[in-house]
């Protein structure tokens, strides 16, 4: 077994602590490495390290960040088999999933290289003689970035290329679930002498500890952050005892409305990936579905036919397993916990409802609910689970305000053939992003963001990047002989 260390300033090093983390496989509960708890003083290190290297990688010229970044996409290539299978091991993912989760990573670290001649600045005409307004854009500094367990290639590499294209250092902290491929990753970098010491730094640890530490600390000038909404509220609180930037991808409860104009059988495909994907373990996870009562018996029998499809088991011995387990034992009971309200509730299990027979693991069956109330938790809170809850509706309007009736805004799905009540979903509808007649999943060169308590700024693209720059007004005065 693995015992990692942390990685700051191009070394390995012990943190100054004495306690581990075991990391267990989810689909077999046995425990497969261990990572340091760190704690405030190894974060001060790595944050002085990426302080201290910050300036010089700032002024390495754009084309020479952007090939670095390049080959990071490449060595990852290489080692392609090995992410996917470490991917499996620490989150359970399924091999399709796995595979193309890794693939995205490395179209992301390519993407992302691109950038380097393309961003810029601006010339303003000044209203005074003989002078010039220059906006430019520079990197804002020391970043820290907070990877989630449910997609630890993809969201390491969404916050790590871009900020090193854009002239940042970085501290990061892998989940305390899923730290193995971050620290696969990371030999990678040991092994580019490309990469000045100090660029790239990790701190393994628990969130509360080594998240604030990161957070507040006085060095860092942007927080990147994908988890929880609670996790999110208390990098806030810390960020702002200095006035940090904070960039957050928090929770959604994304509402997919199905309209009698729907194609039955494209939604029930599209709904079920987006609602079943890395078992339901997804912050853009189609969460709840509001479907046209004319429609509702006949969609939710394909949905039935669909869920019941999907093999479950530990995606490492079978690569035929469509879905693999929960991340943890608390996450399977809670996610057992609120199927149990609901039913409480009033709620009627259409298929699913229990934990599969399969001999160990956090395996949960896919699951639906009929008869559920809009006000009930299932409906309001995030299940984070491969739990389908379905409410029908008689207008678009209903439709609509239910699906806006939420503290969440990340995600959102629409499925009608007819272009009216599309193109009236998607104006009304207030969420970051909006999928019509398709499954939820974002684009590199979109724009992954969320409005309410679904976080604040957000990823991919021009627009993503430009949370990793500062903006620099430069007013030049020259003189003129001719005057």
């Amino acid at each position: 077994m693995q015992k990692h260390q942390l990685y700051v300033n191009g070394n390995y090093i012990d943190s100054t602590g004495d306690e581990w983390i075991d990391i267990i496989n989810p689909a077999t509960e046995e425990v497969i490495s261990q990572i340091p708890k760190g704690n405030k003083e190894d974060v001060d290190k790595a944050v002085e390290s990426a302080f201290q290297a910050q300036q010089a990688w700032e002024l390495t010229p754009n084309i020479e960040r952007g090939k670095i970044v390049r080959k990071l996409g490449d060595e990852i290539s290489k080692k392609r088999d090995t992410f996917i299978d470490l991917l499996q091991e620490e989150q359970g993912k399924d091999y399709e999933l796995a595979s193309g989760e890794v693939d995205l990573a490395i179209d992301y670290f390519h993407y992302m290289s691109e950038w380097a001649r393309r961003i810029e600045g601006e010339i303003l005409p000044s209203d005074r003689p003989n002078e010039n307004i220059f906006i430019y854009k520079k990197p804002i500094g020391v970043v820290a970035g907070i990877i989630p367990w449910n997609f630890p290639v993809f969201i390491l590499a969404r916050k790590v290329a871009t900020a090193l294209v854009t002239g940042c250092t970085i501290v990061i902290k892998p989940s305390q679930q899923t730290p193995n491929t971050a620290m696969e990753f990371t030999k990678i970098i040991d092994a580019m002498d490309e990469i000045p010491g100090g660029v790239y730094n990790v701190v393994t640890g628990t969130g509360s500890e080594i998240g604030n530490a990161l957070a507040s600390h006085k060095k860092v000038q942007l927080i990147t952050m994908t988890g929880s909404v609670p996790a999110g509220t208390k990098v806030m609180e810390a960020a702002a005892q200095n006035i940090t930037k904070v960039n957050l991808e928090l929770g959604g409860k994304a509402p997919a409305i199905v309209t009698q104009n729907a194609d039955l059988d494209l939604a029930a495909e599209a709904i079920t990936t987006s609602r079943l994907a890395n078992g339901g373990q997804a912050c853009t996870n189609a969460e709840r579905l509001y479907v046209h009562e004319s429609v509702a018996e006949a969609l939710t029998e394909k949905l039935i036919q669909a869920f019941e499809s999907k093999k479950l088991g530990n995606p490492r011995k079978d690569k035929n397993v469509e879905m693999g387990p929960l991340i943890s034992q608390d996450r399977l009971e809670t996610v057992e916990n609120m199927v149990k309200q609901a039913v409480e509730e009033g709620a009627s299990v259409a298929t699913g409802g229990e934990r599969p027979d399969i001999e160990s693991g956090f395996f949960y069956k896919p699951t639906i609910l009929t008869n559920v109330s809009h006000d009930s938790e299932i409906i309001r809170e995030e299940i984070f689970g491969p739990v389908l809850p379905i409410t029908t509706f008689k207008t678009l309007d209903e439709a609509i305000e239910k699906a806006n009736d939420t503290i969440f805004g990340l995600s959102s799905s629409v499925y009608t053939d007819d272009l009216n009540e599309a193109m009236r979903a998607v104006n009304e509808m207030k969420f970051g992003e909006t999928y019509v007649n398709r499954e939820n999943f974002e684009a590199v060169q979109g724009y992954h963001a969320g409005m309410r308590q679904s976080g604040l700024g957000g990823a991919d693209g021009k627009h993503g990047m430009e949370d990793f720059l500062a903006t620099q007004v430069v007013y030049m005065q020259y003189k003129n002989d001719k005057q």
